[in-house]
């Protein structure tokens, strides 16, 4: 397309999707020319000038639409594109004078500048669908100055999923605490779709880059942001006058937030625990329960500000929470459960794929809606769900659906659907508002009361991976049986290994096996991590590694769940703490072999997956594995046949292993 002079027709503006590249991939192109060739030698300080010029498109495409100023043409020097640009910013300023201060510039050089309105000129900002503003953040901030403060934009689909649950009404007042970009926000305001619910919609971030952003978000949708203020939520003493007027406790109906969150950035703030009862310590009492005591202590951000959302809730409103899921297993933050259920009814949990934050994070996170009530001594009904598909991959690159022979799934027009499971679960969840869910993992009930030891993580009740567990008993092929029935009958014992310290790797010949060295049923050995003779006797008795055990990786993202058994090569060795040695005490019985073979079978590693939570930076499955479910076939003959063939399988893996060595061996003595 022959670009047009600004002071001619207006430019034709398309939408990302009519062009080559969508905007992420524009945006990218931009911060590296920036940072490659601009006159602004700090990342985080091209953020700040890109937001400034990104203010100015937006102005250009909603104030000039008949003399566009945001364009260029061939014969115009860099000079001019430059000067035209910071005039336009000018105008910015007059008409947003509660974003930019009167003093700011563009500092950007005119080479530059001209660059950024060439690569943006044949785009609408105001029209698009795609969350624009948020894309150019993460592309111009980079990953580790967001993760440094926990600050991780949350995906439009998730942030729809959220609403379409809480399902805001027109009138309600709503606010999202840690505002970020705006998305829950504009996704509020866009399912309303009329302009006098503006007023009713509130932000509030502490960092004023964001809080510059979500009021472009609103500009963007053509909307009021006066209600947007820079601030800490969670120290409500320090805000300035305006803010206190508008934005008071137990004044919100709703109330949607993705926190920074991260085991890094800790509050420690006296000013800021002491108003918070998750700000303090608390202690188990003598009857077991938990009890808040009058000492304040050191917080992650997630969790007061699961409290900050409930004091802002009128009673009876409802809030959608992104967590990390060790908030939803781990065995120390009980508590903060027992405060929860004091103060909220739960409405649902909802599981979000590893992916869900990446390539910025690989935090697994899941969704928390609560509604503020103190009356919750009913039992009541729970929606839970698993979502495994996210829309993107790791990389963040979109995915599609495929159907079984690996063609993509296609609409009624022919377009590719986008493999994300968020818009079916919601969709779910209406159906258990009506009544009519029939269970899956997309969604299913659980009752409050068939709640476990405070564990609120949706594949730990799994409905999927119990209906095909009630299948195997009805085929009356196999007897069910869990581990810790099997140790309580003295059928099998359970050792956990030991850490002894990186400082005597390479320092001797004994394996010192670690969980990657658990591949295949077999024990790789790496002789960079053999320990001395001295340390292996110290961990001998401890560890009594026999023939025929079997190794169990326990903790350690993507690998619990691997498996080895102990050759007559292997029985020399010390195991790290993140493996259990299983050992078979009546072979007759319960045969090693095939106890191997069935910790294999999908079943029960499908139960090891549901079982295995995040807590703090690793997963483990903990004390869970006791819970694991063997289906054990009755049949005399099919328990021989699994033997015989698991036998044929290591006696392979054991001689092909002897000649290497062997090999090796004298190949060092030629």
């Amino acid at each position: 397309m022959a670009r047009k002079n600004y002071m001619t027709k207006p430019l034709d503006l398309f939408t990302p999707t009519s062009l080559p590249l969508n905007l992420p991939e524009v945006f990218k192109q931009i911060y590296y020319y920036l940072y490659s060739n601009s006159n602004i030698p700090r990342a985080e300080r091209l953020g700040a000038e890109i937001i400034r010029i990104l203010f100015c498109k937006i102005y250009d495409e909603m104030h000039n639409k008949s003399n566009k100023k945001f364009t260029l043409s061939s014969s115009e020097s860099e000079h001019e594109v430059g000067n035209r640009i910071k005039q336009l910013f000018e105008k910015v300023k007059e008409s947003y004078p509660d974003v930019f201060d009167k003093e700011e510039k563009i500092y950007l050089d005119c080479k530059s500048i001209k660059y950024v309105v060439e690569k943006l000129q044949n785009y609408t900002l105001v029209e698009t669908e795609r969350d624009i503003i948020s894309e150019a953040f993460q592309a111009f901030w980079g990953p580790g100055l967001r993760g440094e403060k926990g600050q991780f934009f949350t995906p439009r689909n998730v942030v729809k999923m959220c609403v379409d649950i809480l399902d805001p009404k027109p009138g309600e007042r709503i606010i999202d605490p840690a505002c970020g970009s705006g998305g829950f926000l504009v996704e509020v305001l866009s399912q309303l779709k009329e302009r006098e619910y503006f007023c009713n919609v509130y932000g509030i971030d502490k960092e004023v880059d964001l809080v510059k952003i979500c009021k472009a978000y609103m500009a963007i949708i053509g909307g009021e942001h006066a209600n947007i203020f820079c601030a800490d939520s969670l120290y409500p003493e320090s805000w300035s006058e305006e803010i206190k007027k508008k934005i008071k406790d137990e004044s919100f109906d709703v109330v949607l937030t993705n926190p920074p969150f991260g085991a890094k950035i800790f509050i420690e703030d006296k000013n800021i625990l002491k108003n918070y009862k998750l700000g303090h310590k608390w202690i188990k009492d003598h009857s077991n329960n938990w009890r808040i005591t009058n000492s304040v202590a050191k917080q992650v951000p997630q969790i007061l500000f699961i409290e900050r959302c409930l004091q802002l809730l009128k009673p009876g409103g409802r809030m959608a929470i992104v967590l990390p899921d060790g908030v939803f297993g781990n065995p120390r933050d009980k508590y903060v459960w027992h405060f929860i259920l004091e103060n909220a009814k739960i409405l649902a949990v909802v599981s979000l794929p590893p992916e869900t934050f990446l390539p910025s994070t690989h935090t697994k996170t899941s969704v928390l809606f609560l509604e503020k009530t103190k009356n919750n001594d009913k039992d009541y009904e729970i929606f839970m769900a698993i979502a495994n598909r996210i829309g993107h991959d790791k990389n963040g690159k979109i995915i599609f659906k495929m159907d079984i022979n690996g063609n993509y799934v296609v609409d009624s027009r022919g377009n590719k659907i986008i493999d994300d499971d968020l818009p079916i679960i919601a969709s779910k969840y209406k159906e258990f508002k009506r009544g009519t869910l029939k269970s899956s993992r997309f969604g299913f009930i659980i009752r409050l009361s068939e709640i476990r030891n405070y564990i609120f993580v949706p594949s730990y009740y799994n409905p999927e991976t119990a209906q095909k567990l009630n299948h195997l008993e009805k085929t009356g092929k196999y007897k069910l049986i869990s581990i810790k029935e099997l140790v309580e009958q003295k059928l099998i014992s359970i050792k956990r290994g030991h850490e002894v310290g990186s400082r005597y790797y390479g320092m001797g010949n004994v394996p010192f096996v670690r969980t990657s060295d658990i591949v295949n049923w077999e024990i790789k050995i790496d002789p960079i991590k053999s320990i001395p003779e001295e340390i292996y006797e110290k961990y001998k008795k401890r560890q009594d590694i026999r023939e025929n055990d079997i190794l169990l990786v326990t903790d350690g993202t993507f690998l619990i769940g691997r498996t080895a058994i102990v050759t007559p090569l292997d029985k020399k060795l010390v195991i790290q703490s993140h493996i259990r040695r299983i050992r078979c005490l009546k072979p007759e019985k319960l045969h090693p072999y095939l106890l191997l073979y069935l910790l294999n079978t999908e079943i029960v590693q499908k139960q090891i997956e549901d079982k295995t939570f995040v807590q703090a930076t690793i997963s483990t499955i903990g004390e869970r594995l006791y819970e694991i479910i063997i289906p054990i076939p009755i049949d005399n003959n099919t328990v021989a046949k699994i033997i015989n063939e698991v036998s044929e399988i290591i006696k392979m893996k054991v001689e092909a292993r002897t000649k290497i060595e062997n090999l090796i061996r004298n190949r060092e003595e030629v």
